[in-house]
């Protein structure tokens, strides 16, 4: 493959990390707002979703004309798939982020809830995940992105703990039984963005290994857990 091939491959790993930036903002701010019941920040959320959505059109395009002019084959054409799937899951990251965002609107019309919920260690987890998984791909690090496999467990295992305190505090602050469940949801999104980090990284094992591990990843993460 020649030079153009090797500037439309950058570009993609460019637009990929920016996309990234994009959907890891948005999951920030996102959180922010539902720890500050914060109904302005919630809201650059669900504008810039657009922006997200737009870079994700952008990036799908660029690797189909890759794909249509350069036919590339072994690990340039397993990283342009890797490209087209991951670049679906940040873009789903971002409807998650939106979803979080939206909770955090309706939050901030009601009173502030006094419960222990560790929302800002579960998102550095989370971005770490992401983060984890994107640097895995730009560098083309197996190992790297098999370390996130392990660390969805973590996640999980906050999830759990969050749900366990919301039902607490549902059974002692029934009148405020909507904005609990919307909690609740939120803590479910995240969860959800953890997931989808860890997709990534299998897809980066494809990429870089050839190999598909999807149905590998409980087997993996218990033996390293």
């Amino acid at each position: 493959m020649g030079m153009h091939f090797q500037r439309e491959i950058n570009k993609l790993k460019k637009g990929i990390l920016t996309l990234s930036a994009m959907a890891e903002e948005s999951v920030q701010k996102a959180v922010r707002s539902l720890t500050k019941w914060d109904a302005v920040l919630a809201r650059e959320v669900i504008e810039a979703d657009f922006e997200i959505n737009k870079k994700e059109v952008e990036l799908e395009e660029d690797c189909l004309k890759i794909l249509s002019l350069h036919q590339p084959v072994a690990i340039d054409l397993r990283f342009i798939i890797a490209v087209l799937k991951i670049n679906n899951e940040l873009e789903r990251i971002g409807d998650l982020a939106v979803n979080i965002a939206e909770r955090s609107v309706f939050l901030a019309k009601h009173k502030k809830i006094d419960i222990p919920m560790d929302f800002t260690g579960m998102t550095k987890e989370v971005q770490l995940m992401l983060k984890a998984s994107l640097d895995a791909l730009i560098n083309m690090d197996a190992k790297l992105a098999r370390h996130v496999l392990a660390l969805d467990d973590r996640v999980d295992a906050m999830n759990r703990e969050m749900f366990s305190q919301i039902q607490d505090a549902i059974r002692e602050n029934l009148p405020q039984l909507e904005s609990l469940l919307h909690l609740l949801s939120s803590s479910r999104h995240l969860e959800r963005i953890a997931d989808h980090a860890t997709n990534i990284a299998e897809d980066v094992i494809y990429m870089i290994e050839g190999e598909i591990i999807r149905h590998k990843a409980e087997e993996y993460q218990s033996v390293n857990s």
